[in-house]
């Protein structure tokens, strides 16, 4: 990979140049929040890595889309900004362009997938723009912002296939090499590419040696399988709780610079994404949306890397997706574990299973005693527990004394 001194080129035949981004980042002084990295003992144990985070949660709108938003958007003619603004988004980019849009003035229609959660929903109505809901995924909300970008002659702003955007995004680099100059790697969560096509294009031409790694989410890996193929893919369908990237196919600008700048790009299941947004929510007290929380995910599965940041993208997530996530991620760490066991029906046994889980230090959650549920109704009765647990180990102890003790139990999660 040969790198041109201050200057990008790929095959589109347009130009990015360092004097863009540091451009882009004037643009952006008044308008985003400092976001400061912060050293992650837990993800660093972890992963074996010194670890940073790159803490995009806590910016305006809650995610990184306010950059390549407001940076593109503040670069329209007044012709252009009067035609008013379309978009497809499945959130944070909407909040991103709703934001601009407001700031400078601007009509602004979004379309968002009905899948996309409440809180961006109306986060983006509450800052002005209107808003349509398409079908379950952002392609389909990007097919139906393409139509009526053309029935009502609108301005569209793309999430990540344009170079305004891209530039706004690579801003976040200058920020991370000037807190961090020995930064060894970059882990970046992955989309349409946007994001990351910024970051390296702007970290590159900053350090050469730097390596910048892609995460994307196993059950929506479009550029993934684009840059191995070496074409761009069109998944027939994504599955995944990251909704933030259920991107079914990458765009063409953000492929090619992916494609000749991004060193690698890893896959995440969603319950290692789940274990990741727990984990930094109990040891850093912050929420990140399950996107947002790629990168931290991947970090365990990096090696020969000394120092590392990780980019958290974004925090808007709702409370409801929060609890259920976080269950998850107890089960995946077996933090909790529930088990189910048939006792003889007379006094004294419950006390028994009560007593093993005590000298366990398994703290008793939930409790269920259910004489229906027995296969031997008449003699026995089922009984159903849900303890706090530490770790897999501690599951495996209680395991081996209740089955020391002559109870067969029966692992329900």
């Amino acid at each position: 990979m040969q790198l041109l001194k201050n200057q990008v080129m790929h095959e589109t035949s347009e130009v990015l140049e360092l004097l863009d981004f540091e451009k882009a980042k004037k643009n952006l002084d008044n308008v985003i929040k400092p976001t400061e990295l912060i050293y992650s003992p837990v993800f660093s144990k972890e992963s074996g890595m010194e670890v940073y985070i790159k803490p995009e949660n806590l910016q305006n709108t809650g995610s990184f889309k306010i950059r390549g938003a407001y940076n593109k958007i503040s670069k329209l003619s007044q012709y252009e900004r009067r035609r008013g603004l379309i978009c497809s988004s499945a959130g944070n980019h909407a909040q991103g362009v709703a934001f601009a849009a407001q700031r400078l003035n601007v009509e602004a229609t979004v379309v968002m997938p009905k899948t996309t959660p409440l809180i961006k929903v109306e986060a983006t109505k509450n800052y002005g723009a209107k808003v349509i809901l398409a079908e379950d995924c952002y392609d389909d909300a990007y097919a139906e912002a393409c139509r009526l970008e053309k029935e009502h002659d609108y301005i569209f702003i793309h999430p990540f296939d344009d170079l305004d955007v891209i530039e706004g995004q690579g801003t976040i680099a200058f920020e991370i090499l000037k807190e961090l100059s020995d930064v060894d790697c970059i882990l970046v969560p992955v989309g349409g590419g946007g994001l990351i096509s910024g970051i390296a294009i702007a970290a590159k031409s900053l350090n050469p040696n730097i390596k910048i790694i892609g995460v994307e989410p196993e059950g929506a890996n479009s550029m993934k399988e684009s840059v191995d193929n070496k074409r761009l893919i069109n998944l027939k369908k994504v599955s995944t709780i990251a909704d933030g990237v259920a991107v079914k196919k990458p765009g063409a600008i953000t492929y090619s610079i992916i494609r000749d700048y991004v060193d690698d790009i890893i896959t995440v299941t969603d319950f290692e994404i789940m274990e990741a947004v727990l984990l930094f929510l109990e040891k850093h007290k912050m929420i990140s949306e399950s996107a947002g929380a790629l990168s931290l995910a991947g970090a365990k599965k990096m090696k020969g890397y000394k120092k590392a940041v990780c980019l958290v993208s974004g925090g808007n997530i709702d409370v409801l997706t929060i609890s259920s996530m976080i269950n998850q991620g107890l089960y995946s760490r077996g933090r909790i574990f529930c088990f189910s066991v048939d006792l003889p029906d007379k006094p004294g046994e419950l006390l028994k299973v009560s007593e093993i889980l005590a000298n366990l230090n398994a703290n008793v959650i939930k409790l269920a005693h259910n004489q229906f549920k027995a296969l031997n109704r008449l003699t026995e009765v089922q009984l159903e527990v849900t303890v706090e647990t530490n770790n897999y180990a501690h599951i495996q102890r209680i395991i081996s004394e209740m089955d020391r003790a002559n109870y067969k139990i029966k692992k329900v999660f």
